[in-house]
């Protein structure tokens, strides 16, 4: 069988390639898959234990089977979007205008946002600038999810996010959340969820860069 395979952040600067297309055999696994990537890339297997699996954009566990076309991604820790879209993850600038406008509504009383800018302590004590990558159509999955979760559990409210990829110089916006509800309570919760949500489970990734070098923030050097 024939299975694609997507590298991101710290994973494709150490392999020096984005993806590739491996042969595996008939009835492999996820964790059977990794081992022929480990001997394929000795720079890998240091970073397994840290990364996750999806197969097809979905997570999955090691067990996992695989079919003949599949799409494999290795997630790293996580650092933990366009046009009026309630979702977007983009290289352009972010829209507060635009999440506002994706939850306000005649109905909701209260409209929280955050908004998340690139700052100049991190890991490193000087940060010059932050270079954020993302597995953009699995991450706009994950994030409709996250607000959809959030809608479900707070009745009336509603989310929208928009996160940037690229170069990101101190003090742009990094992500920009809003949540509406009918009251002010739930629009406040609402939209702290979001966020923490986000950091732990979107294929976002960011890479501070300054004086005393570069980092992939939740990995390491």
């Amino acid at each position: 069988m024939r299975i694609t395979v997507l590298y991101f952040a710290v994973v494709k600067e150490r392999l020096g390639r984005s993806g590739e297309t491996i042969d595996v055999a008939q009835g492999a696994t996820v964790a059977t898959a990794l081992d022929s990537l480990k001997a394929l890339h000795a720079d890998l297997g240091a970073l397994l234990p840290q990364l996750r699996t999806a197969v097809n954009r979905e997570m999955a566990p090691a067990t996992q089977p695989l079919a003949d076309g599949d799409e494999l991604a290795l997630i790293p820790p996580v650092a933990g979007g366009a046009n009026g879209r309630r979702i977007a993850v983009r290289d352009s600038a972010l829209s507060l205008d635009e999440v506002m406008a994706a939850v306000t509504a005649p109905e909701q009383g209260g409209i929280v946002t955050f908004t998340g800018c690139v700052r100049r302590q991190g890991q490193l004590s000087q940060v010059d600038h932050l270079e954020y990558e993302a597995f953009v159509p699995m991450a706009e999955q994950v994030l409709a999810a996250i607000a959809d979760e959030i809608e479900n559990e707070w009745p009336g409210v509603r989310v929208a996010i928009q996160h940037r990829t690229g170069t990101l110089v101190v003090g742009q916006p990094a992500v920009i959340i809003a949540a509406s509800a009918p009251h002010r309570a739930e629009a406040f919760e609402a939209c702290r969820a979001a966020i923490e949500r986000l950091k732990q489970r979107a294929p976002i990734w960011k890479k501070e860069t300054g004086a005393d070098g570069a980092v992939w923030v939740g990995l390491g050097p």
